[in-house]
């Protein structure tokens, strides 16, 4: 299962640092690559549509079996796009097919955690964090050469499906049971009633949380080199440092997390953790020293880190439909990966406004929330 939680990191980086080559490729400016990435998110807010009823009928391997699949199809398409809506139909199948696998994967990680002594939740997320380090530099590397994107992601595709042939044989064969009104389980191990009134308050929460936990993860890391270059003066090499401070600190967070959560508890580590992550974001912000950036960056790293693979781990033990939970947890992620970015651009376009005073107006609610409803949601 870590294997596939890696290769689903890979995939994904296998092809963003080669955005700038596929978009003089298809002949469109930067407006219109940011409307095609945008529109692509509604794939997958389809796919979180369907893929309770899609699990129930066909059950999480075979459901992860046949989604990976069609991502390894799709990475050839997207390196032959040759017109904006072939990038589209590309991105949009993409995060269409990825959030099938997302679910199923997520479900088989949740059910292996709660039979060891120690989870494994936030390892099986930081070995994703690792694949999109890797995967993204390799492609960054290959970007570099003279190999072609579409034999580049060609070979992905054909590397990634031997790896499923491996990970196929060590996926669960059988689904764990659960019904449509199943207990719910808490830190201490005490079964509690899940009433249909309960039952949509989680699952409503756990979109809530979705969205601002994908705002934290998405600003920190995707806004942090212009925090560094446009606040803080630094240069093109220095502003990157930004980003990376803050996947270090994610990839830290995620591989200690498991050992914390033993001896904590999930929802203690969850409450911590966005503390952490905020306070980080406070200190990367609003603190107009690049070292004290630098800092900031890697507690917020290390804070978000473990807020998804709790969220996930809790929507696949949400009551309701087999996958219910976890489809209600992807949209939204997505709807929060929709509406931060063009939040955040806009606020830091203005005059009176700094990008790291405008990073902090969208994350620091976004965490104080996060908290506030999780203790609603699970604490009871």
């Amino acid at each position: 299962m870590g294997v596939q939680f890696f290769v689903n990191g890979v995939v994904f980086a296998s092809f963003i640092p080669r955005l700038p080559e596929i978009r003089d490729r298809i002949g469109a400016d930067l407006g219109t690559v940011g409307i095609i990435l945008t529109l692509a998110v509604f794939g997958g807010l389809a796919a979180s549509s369907l893929c309770s009823t899609v699990i129930s009928r066909f059950g999480t391997r075979q459901v992860l079996i046949v989604g990976a699949s069609c991502l390894i199809i799709v990475l050839p398409f997207i390196g032959a796009a040759s017109a904006p809506w072939m990038l589209w139909v590309g991105l949009a199948l993409l995060q269409f097919f990825d959030v099938f696998v997302d679910v199923a994967m997520n479900m088989q990680g949740s059910w292996i955690s709660a039979r060891r002594r120690v989870p494994v939740m936030n390892r099986l997320h930081g070995l994703w964090s690792l694949g999109t380090v890797i995967g993204g530099g390799l492609s960054a590397l290959l970007a570099a050469s003279s190999l072609s994107l579409q034999t580049h992601l060609i070979g992905v595709a054909v590397v990634l499906l031997l790896t499923l042939i491996f990970v196929a044989r060590g996926l669960l064969a059988e689904d764990e049971e659960h019904e449509a009104e199943t207990p719910a389980v808490d830190d201490t191990g005490g079964v509690r009633e899940a009433p249909v009134s309960q039952v949509r308050r989680i699952l409503f929460f756990l979109g809530v949380m979705g969205a601002a936990a994908m705002a934290i993860e998405m600003v920190s890391g995707d806004w942090a080199a212009f925090r560094m270059a446009d606040d803080l003066g630094a240069s093109e090499s220095l502003a990157g440092v930004g980003f990376v401070a803050f996947t270090s600190g994610m990839v830290i967070g995620r591989f200690a997390g498991d050992s914390i959560e033993a001896r904590i508890g999930s929802f203690r580590l969850f409450q911590a953790a966005a503390v952490v992550s905020g306070s980080g974001v406070a200190l990367a912000t609003l603190i107009p020293n690049t070292l004290a950036t630098l800092v900031g960056f890697v507690l917020a790293g290390v804070g978000t880190s473990v807020l998804f693979p709790f969220l996930y781990d809790q929507a696949a033990k949400a009551p309701g439909k087999p996958g219910a939970g976890l489809g209600v947890l992807t949209a939204g992620s997505r709807l929060g990966l929709l509406g931060a970015p063009v939040l955040v651009g806009t606020l830091a376009n203005t005059d009176s406004l700094s990008v790291g005073q405008a990073m902090a107006i969208v994350i620091l609610p976004m965490a104080i929330a996060i908290v506030a409803l999780n203790r609603s949601a699970f604490s009871s």
